[in-house]
Order: C-alpha cells, then sequence, then structure tokens
C-alpha cells in the first residue's frame, strides 16, 4: 500500500512545485515579452514615412483615418504601387478634410528626396481653404404631425433646438448629431413610430455654404392603453398599476414611461424593471409591457463599517415585503456604534394612486449627546409620498427620553405630542455624485409636552446645499472639470416657555462628520453651569467648501482635493449663539455609492486636530 501511495504524493508535491512557481514563471516571460515586443516596435521597418503638415484638427484626423496610414508596414511595396496610393490618398484625405467643414482644401502630396537605401519619405500639405457655414435649414413635417395643433408645442421645440443653425459651422458629425436628436425629440413625445424619412445637406464648394433639409414622418399619435404585467407572484396587478400611474387614454410620453419604470424599481419590491409600449395595435390604445423580477419576500443584511463619529458600526437589517394579515412592508434595523445604540422598525402600506403610503414606526435609542446619554423612544404615525425630486411626510409623533448626566443625579424625564410636516427638494445634476445644483429641506412641527406640567412647543429645522461650479460647461450643459463651491446651511430653533421640559432628542447639538468638522460627534452645545454640555433650543451651522479634481496629465481622475471652513453653534437663546469655527483640507474619491470624504480638520476653538471620514452627500 506505501509503495503505491509514494508516486501519487510525489506527483502532488511537484504540481504544487509548479503551481507556486507559475506566477513568478509568467511574470517573468510577460517582461521579456515586453522587452522584445518594445524592441522590435522601435526597430520594425515601415515602407515609408508620411509627414502632414495642415492646422492641428486636419493633422490628428488624417493621422488616424488616412487610408495611406495602413500601408506603412509592407516592406515590400513597390514604387509603382506606392505611385497608386498615393493617388488615391488625396482624394482620400479631401473626402475626410469635407467632414470637418473644408470642401475646398488645397492638397498636395510629393515624395522628399532621400539618399539611396534610405526610407523613403512622403509630405502630405493641406491647406483647409475656407470653412463652409449653413446659409439655410429647412424642416419638414409630414404625416399626423404636421397639421395637428396638439403637436405644435413638439414642432417648435425641434426646429428651436436643432443643433446646426444658420451661420455656424457645417462638419458631418455636427450634421449626424443635429438629425440624431431632432429624430429623438419627435419619438419622444406622441410618435414613438416617428423617423427621419428624407435627409439633404446640398454643399455649394464655391461658396462655402450649405443648405440643409429634413423630412420628419411622425408616423401615428399614440395613447397609453392598459398594462401588460408579467413576472407577478406574491404582489397585487393593482400595487404595480397604482405606481406606475400611467393613466390609459393619455399621451405617449418616453420620460413618464422612464419615470414610471423608476418608481417601480426603486420601489424595493422588484428586483428588475423593464417597460416597453407595444406598437404593434392599435396607437389609440397601446398597451404598456410591464416585465419584473420580484424581490425575495424577506431579505437579511448584516453591515460592519466604521467612521469617526461613531466608530465601529454593526447593523442588521431584516425586510419582509409582505407581512401576513396586513400586506404591508416591515423594515427592522439593529444598529450599534460608539455613541449610539438604536433598535426600530417601520411598516408602510402599499403607495395610492397619489403615490403617497401609510407609515408606522417604532425606535429605541441609547445616544451619548453632549455630557450626557439619552435613552428615548419614539412612536410615529402618519403619510410619507417620496418622488422623483420632492418628498413629503407628514405625522403624528410620541418622544419620550430620559437624559442622564455623568454626575449621577436622577435622570430627567421628558415627553411630548406633535404634529410635524417635512418636505425635501433635490434639484442636483446627478446622483450620487452632483457637480451642481441645490438642495432645501424643511421639517416644522408643533405640539405639547405630557405630564403634570404641560406646555406647548414649535419646532422648525431647515437645512440647504448648494454646489456652484466654477469652470465652464460643454453644449450640453455638462461641468467641465473645473472647481467648484459647495454652500452648506443649516438652522434650527424650538419655541418654548423657559420652564418646558423637552426631551434632549428635540433639541440640537453639533459637531462632527456631517456638521462643524475639527470637532466630535454632537460635542458643540450650551455649556451647564457644572460645566457639562447639552442640547440646546436654537442651532445655526454654515460651511464653505472648495473642490477642484485632481488632474493627472492634463485629464481629470476619480480624485478630488478640497479646502474648507465650518462654523456652528448652539444656545438657549439666540443672543448667546457663539460661534465655533472649524476648517481644513480633504480628499474626494467618487466611489460607486457617492464621495467618499476624507477630511483634516482643526477645531479652533478646542485648538485640536481631528481626522474626519464620511461617504456620500450631506443632505
Amino acid at each position: 500500500m506505501i509503495s503505491r501511495w509514494r508516486p501519487i504524493l510525489l506527483q502532488k508535491v511537484l504540481a504544487l512545485a509548479v503551481l507556486a512557481a507559475s506566477p513568478a514563471l509568467c511574470l517573468a516571460q510577460a517582461a521579456v515579452s515586453a522587452v522584445a515586443a518594445g524592441a522590435s516596435a522601435s526597430e520594425t521597418p515601415v515602407a515609408f514615412e508620411l509627414e502632414i503638415s495642415a492646422p492641428p484638427e486636419l493633422t490628428e484626423l488624417l493621422s488616424r483615418h488616412l487610408e495611406l496610414q495602413r500601408y506603412r508596414t509592407l516592406t515590400d511595396l513597390g514604387d509603382t504601387e506606392l505611385l497608386r496610393l498615393l493617388t488615391a490618398a488625396e482624394e482620400d484625405a479631401r473626402k475626410l478634410a469635407a467632414t470637418l467643414g473644408y470642401f475646398a482644401p488645397s492638397i498636395g502630396l510629393e515624395r522628399v528626396a532621400t539618399p539611396p537605401g534610405a526610407t523613403r519619405r512622403i509630405k502630405l500639405t493641406v491647406a483647409p481653404g475656407p470653412a463652409t457655414l449653413v446659409k439655410a435649414v429647412q424642416i419638414t413635417f409630414i404625416g399626423p404631425m404636421g397639421d395637428d395643433p396638439a403637436a405644435a408645442a413638439q414642432r417648435r421645440l425641434i426646429e428651436s433646438d436643432w443643433g446646426l443653425r444658420s451661420g455656424t459651422r457645417f462638419t458631418q458629425a455636427a450634421w449626424d448629431a443635429a438629425k440624431l436628436q431632432a429624430t429623438r425629440q419627435l419619438t419622444t413625445q406622441r410618435y414613438p413610430a416617428g423617423r427621419l424619412s428624407d435627409s439633404l445637406a446640398d454643399i455649394e464648394a464655391e461658396t462655402s455654404s450649405a443648405r440643409l433639409s429634413i423630412t420628419l414622418d411622425s408616423g401615428p399619435a399614440f395613447k397609453f392603453g392598459t398594462l401588460r404585467i408579467e413576472g407577478l407572484q406574491r404582489h397585487e396587478v393593482d400595487m404595480v398599476t397604482r405606481m406606475a400611474n400611467l393613466d390609459p387614454g393619455s399621451e405617449y410620453s418616453l420620460p413618464k414611461l422612464m419615470d414610471a419604470q423608476q418608481r417601480l424599481s426603486n420601489s424595493g419590491y422588484f428586483d428588475s424593471v423593464f417597460l416597453s409600449l407595444d406598437s404593434s395595435g392599435d396607437p389609440a390604445t397601446a398597451p404598456v409591457r410591464v416585465q419584473v423580477r420580484e424581490s425575495q419576500l424577506q431579505k437579511l443584511v448584516l453591515g460592519v463599517g466604521a467612521s469617526t463619529d461613531g466608530g465601529a458600526r454593526l447593523s442588521a437589517e431584516h425586510t419582509h415585503h409582505k407581512v401576513p394579515g396586513l400586506d404591508w412592508r416591515a423594515v427592522s434595523k439593529l444598529s450599534l456604534d460608539r455613541e449610539t445604540r438604536s433598535m426600530g422598525t417601520d411598516l408602510t402600506s402599499p403607495p395610492d394612486d397619489q403615490q403617497t403610503r401609510w407609515v408606522i414606526g417604532a425606535l429605541l435609542q441609547t445616544q451619548h449627546a453632549g455630557s450626557f446619554d439619552a435613552n428615548s423612544q419614539r412612536l410615529r404615525l402618519g403619510r410619507s409620498q417620496i418622488g422623483e425630486r420632492i418628498d413629503r411626510n407628514y405625522f403624528l409623533q410620541y418622544d419620550r427620553a430620559d437624559t442622564i448626566s455623568s454626575d449621577d443625579t436622577a435622570p430627567v424625564i421628558a415627553q411630548t405630542l406633535s404634529v410635524n410636516y417635512a418636505f425635501a427638494v433635490r434639484n442636483f445634476s446627478g446622483l450620487p455624485l452632483p457637480t451642481s445644483g441645490w438642495g432645501l429641506g424643511v421639517e416644522m412641527g408643533g405640539g405639547t409636552t405630557l405630564g403634570s406640567d404641560r406646555q406647548p412647543f414649535a419646532r422648525l429645522l431647515t437645512r440647504a446645499l448648494a454646489i456652484l461650479p466654477l469652470g465652464g460647461t460643454d453644449t450640453a450643459g455638462t461641468v467641465q472639470g473645473g472647481s467648484r463651491l459647495a454652500l452648506r446651511a443649516e438652522g434650527g430653533a424650538l419655541l418654548a416657555n423657559v420652564s418646558a421640559t423637552l426631551p434632549s432628542t428635540q433639541l440640537f447639538l453639533a459637531g462632527g462628520d456631517k456638521s462643524v468638522r475639527g470637532y466630535g460627534y454632537r460635542d458643540i452645545g450650551v455649556t451647564r453651569p457644572d460645566g457639562q454640555t447639552g442640547a440646546g433650543r436654537y442651532l445655526a451651522l454654515g460651511s464653505v467648501e472648495w473642490q477642484r479634481p485632481i488632474t493627472v496629465r492634463g485629464s481629470a481622475g476619480e480624485w478630488e482635493a478640497s479646502v474648507f471652513v465650518d462654523a456652528g453653534a448652539v444656545a438657549d437663546a439666540p443672543a448667546d449663539l457663539q460661534t465655533m469655527l472649524g476648517s481644513g483640507v480633504g480628499l474626494r474619491w467618487k466611489s460607486p455609492v457617492g464621495p467618499l470624504q476624507l477630511d483634516l480638520a482643526y477645531g479652533h476653538a478646542v485648538q485640536n486636530w481631528r481626522l474626519h471620514l464620511n461617504v456620500g452627500v450631506a443632505f
């Protein structure tokens, strides 16, 4: 038995040795190949050398697309064949120049005298002449769109947005782009079967002018019909119909179709969603095909993370998309870090026709707030509406907090019942990596404290973020690699009698990654007579941050640098607000989930440096 296993053991040892050595062998072979390739590339003989004398844009175009360049490596190319290629190259260069709007160029091709045995040299000289300008544009509409009064605005939009206006320079790329844009604008609204039926660019080389004409055939006007839903197993057809919100009989609109697809995708009920219009039948009742793949009925997500505010963080989130007997969605979450320990659940109803849902929520939380620890409970009942740009919430809320100081005194217990309304408006260029735009959020509410001494109170919290590009933009309005300013502001006020006892969770603290950098998390508050820091009734925050992409070899990469100044104050009276400053520098990385921010900040009041790490846009 031993003699049979020895060869097998030896084979395994040899195999492992080969596997261990193979990466090094591969690297060595790749290095040798690279050196050999570099040497051969520098020494590879060519049939001729081509020198191009032309304006930069023409030189780049000819260098990359001139057909003659393909024959440089044919070392057995004879003089007769080369002469034939040069004749064809002149016409090829003329066609390439025409794509940039130069229809009357002066082109010269000559062989440069070289010593016997030397590589042949060819010089191509192109004087482009005057650029061709658009002299006239005619856009003709045929089909129902041509005389439909309801399509007048769409016709005007196509005409006003035409990319090659009279007096502009004609190029083939601009001509193709203008036709494509006009066709897209035709098929985006009402006429999905529309097409470009004819186009003509009449070039007058003698006058360097172009007369352009296109004919757009709209085809019939389409209207949305009923939804044909595929892939449902657990959820109701009515729920999908309400979330899609595509009224049968309404005019076809591609943005509406894409918005409906996005709403269904963002709902969390589906892993994939695809909507398309079935244009094969009656245009007046064109069905909308909805293909979905439902998410798992239940999902558990375990998370591990870290932040400079809370340190290491553990979390667990459970989602049940259809609670038995209720058919609502339940999302329960447990989170634990150095500063906060929380456990909560939210029950959410399916949306109605206005995309509004009932929400019932409960939260238990222990949080370090200044010099105090607060054990709080919250119950919420209300309605929520989440839109493409605007979110709205109105709800009844019960709050209770036991605030414990570090000097072993009895905890302060406070309870409130309030009615609240909150909304947020987002107008950013693109999330999760915005380069311009603004956002505004407002929370307002009022109610009464509970217990033996009931006191009315009102609470207001506002926040805003504006991103202002300082660089230029291209024709599509996209910010081009320049710097920008990020301006952030936040203000809060709680109005109540001085004697009113309020939960600390309703009051304000500042400091940390998303607040005033250079200070600890929620370390900025009201200094009590015993020296402890507590939450206050008024809050004021502001920040100015300059951001600029880091360029490598002239092109912007995934990293950005920033310089910032933060300011914040918390007090029990507006006159007592004292500004705390923080300033520093940072790095930004464009991660898939949003900007990863690494900041080194100096807290001027505490005369100390702090490192801050944050992911996402702080709004």
